[in-house]
C-alpha cells in the first residue's frame, strides 16, 4: 500500500516526508520530483512566499542509481527563508528566541484558534505554521513519486480550472491530451480563451480590494484500470478514497 507522511513548518527549516509502498525497480529522479514542484509555483495571481521560494527536493534515502529500492523513500525540501526565521522558529529554548512573530488573535476561518484549545497553545503561531498551504510542496514532492508509479501501469493524469470566482469556463469538445496541453500553457489552466481573460481580470480585481477568490478545477485521470478499489466495503471504495486526499488539501471545501 502507498502511503506517506510529512513534517515540517511553513518557515522552519525545511519540509520532510517519507514515502513507503513505491515498488522496486522503478526509475526514478529529483529532476521529475522537482518538475513537479516547479508546476506547483506557476499560476496568475500566486501568493508571495512562491516569488521566494525556488523549491527543490533531495533524495535522501530509498534510491539508488537512478532506481527504487522498495524500501521507504525519504525526501526533503529547504525553505530558503529560514536565514530570516530561524530565532523565530528555533527548535531549542534560548536566549535568541524571538516572539516578535507571535498570532494572538485567531483567523476567521482558519485552524488557529480550533488548533490553540486543542493543543493548549497560547500563540497561534504554532498552529498556522503546519497548518499551512506550504505544506502542498511536500504533497506535490509525493504525489510525483505516486505519478510516476501510475505511468507505469499507463494511467495519465491531466486537470484544469473551470470556474474562478463568478467566471466559468464554457464546456468545450476537447481531448484528454488537448486539455492537457492547453492547460499547462493557460496562467491560470484554462482551456478556454476567453473565460481565461476574464478570470485573470477577476483576480485583479480581487487583489485590488484586498480580497481572494474561489474556483472549481476538475482532474481527469485516463487509462485507469478497471477494479481499482471495491464496492465491498465504504472504506475500500475508490471514490472516497479519492474525496478524502482532495478534501485534506488546504482550502478545498468540497469534491
Amino acid at each position: 500500500m502507498f502511503r506517506f507522511l510529512t513534517a515540517g513548518e511553513s518557515h522552519g527549516r525545511g519540509l520532510t516526508a517519507i514515502v513507503e509502498g513505491a515498488p522496486a525497480g522503478l526509475h526514478l529522479t529529483a529532476d521529475y520530483i522537482n518538475a513537479e514542484l516547479a508546476r506547483r509555483q506557476k499560476g496568475y495571481g500566486r501568493g508571495g512566499r512562491m516569488a521566494i521560494e525556488n523549491d527543490r527536493a533531495e533524495i535522501v534515502s530509498g534510491i539508488r542509481f537512478g532506481k527504487t529500492l522498495g524500501s521507504p523513500i525519504s525526501l526533503i525540501v529547504w525553505n530558503k527563508d529560514w536565514d530570516v526565521w530561524q530565532n523565530k522558529m528555533a527548535t531549542e529554548a534560548g536566549e535568541t528566541n524571538d516572539d516578535s512573530a507571535a498570532i494572538w488573535i485567531p483567523r476567521p476561518g482558519h485552524a488557529d484558534i480550533a488548533g490553540a484549545l486543542k493543543y493548549g497553545h497560547h500563540d497561534m503561531r504554532s498552529v498556522l505554521e503546519r497548518a499551512s498551504a506550504r505544506e502542498t510542496c511536500m504533497r506535490v514532492a509525493v504525489g510525483a513519486i505516486a505519478k510516476r508509479i501510475l505511468e507505469e501501469i499507463g494511467l495519465r493524469i491531466a486537470s484544469h480550472v473551470i470556474q474562478i470566482g463568478e467566471v466559468k469556463s464554457e464546456c468545450e469538445n476537447r481531448n484528454f491530451e488537448e486539455i492537457r496541453s492547453i492547460a499547462e500553457e493557460s496562467p491560470v489552466r484554462c482551456v478556454n480563451k476567453k473565460a481565461e481573460q476574464e478570470m485573470m481580470a477577476a483576480i485583479d480585481k480581487a487583489k485590488e480590494n484586498g480580497d481572494t477568490l474561489g474556483g472549481v478545477f476538475e482532474v481527469i485521470a485516463a487509462g485507469a484500470p478497471i477494479g481499482l478499489g471495491s464496492y465491498v466495503h465504504w472504506d475500500r471504495r475508490l471514490d472516497g478514497q479519492i474525496a478524502q486526499a482532495i478534501m485534506s488539501i488546504p482550502a478545498v471545501k468540497g469534491v
